[in-house]
């Protein structure tokens, strides 16, 4: 029973949460282009809502960042240039519990501005409380994982994730054998994060995949106004 669950969440519930996040954010884009916004309550307790979002934002990059190059990297290009699993593990461990601390501590002031503020709580949705609940539990569950990281210095621990984590990408059938005896802490922490991208398209979040990147390049213009003389 044990077998068919760990199959069940980690060989086939990757697939749909990967599966809805792709189609649900295209459809929720070309049905309801007016809903792909973050829905800004930044006229209200606006120093707080800045610390909190600029430290999540930050830190959360930065998990996602690591978590995708140090997930899907092969190891033998890990290899080849001459880094160890050990060496690996500690760098992860240092740059992603910096970006944890600053990402919780950011999603802290957050969670704590929309529930406590009467005003900001009246202007948010269940969603929007919904989401930012679920990621701050993700940001513990990924803290409380560096403690046990740290009980396998060796780095062979985190080689088991990288390769379910290519097993998946290539549709390796055996890939959710690779984390059957991980801890429980580490499970939940990848449960979690799948059902967000599965939420991702039906919430706020979606704004990520609009960063206006197109205005780093966009040429300048300038605006000019003339004065029209009156029809005599």
């Amino acid at each position: 029973m044990g077998g068919f669950f760990n199959t069940l969440l980690f060989g086939i519930y990757p697939y749909v949460a990967l599966a809805v996040l792709a189609l649900g954010s295209v459809v929720r884009y070309d049905r309801e282009p007016y809903t792909w916004r973050s829905g800004s309550s930044q006229l209200l307790r606006r120093r707080q809502l800045i610390w909190g979002s600029v430290l999540f934002h930050i830190g959360v990059l930065a998990i996602f960042a690591g978590h995708v190059v140090g997930l899907l990297t092969p190891i033998w290009i890990w290899d080849m240039i001459g880094v160890s699993h050990g060496t690996k593990q500690m760098i992860a461990i240092g740059l992603g519990g910096v970006a944890g601390i600053m990402g919780i501590i950011g999603a802290t002031l957050l969670v704590h501005r929309r529930f406590f503020d009467p005003r900001v709580r009246r202007a948010s949705s269940f969603a929007d409380n919904m989401i930012i609940l679920i990621l701050w539990i993700q940001l513990a569950l990924g803290l409380a994982t560096i403690r046990i990281s740290l009980q396998h210095l060796d780095g062979e621990e985190m080689v088991k994730f990288m390769a379910w984590a290519q097993g998946i990408f290539t549709f390796n059938p055996e890939a959710s054998s690779y984390v059957a005896d991980a801890s429980i802490v580490f499970k939940l922490h990848i449960a979690l994060g799948l059902t967000i991208f599965v939420l991702f398209p039906f919430t706020r979040l979606v704004h990520m995949l609009s960063v206006p990147v197109r205005y780093l390049w966009r040429p300048g213009f300038q605006v000019v106004r003339t004065k029209r003389r009156a029809a005599e």
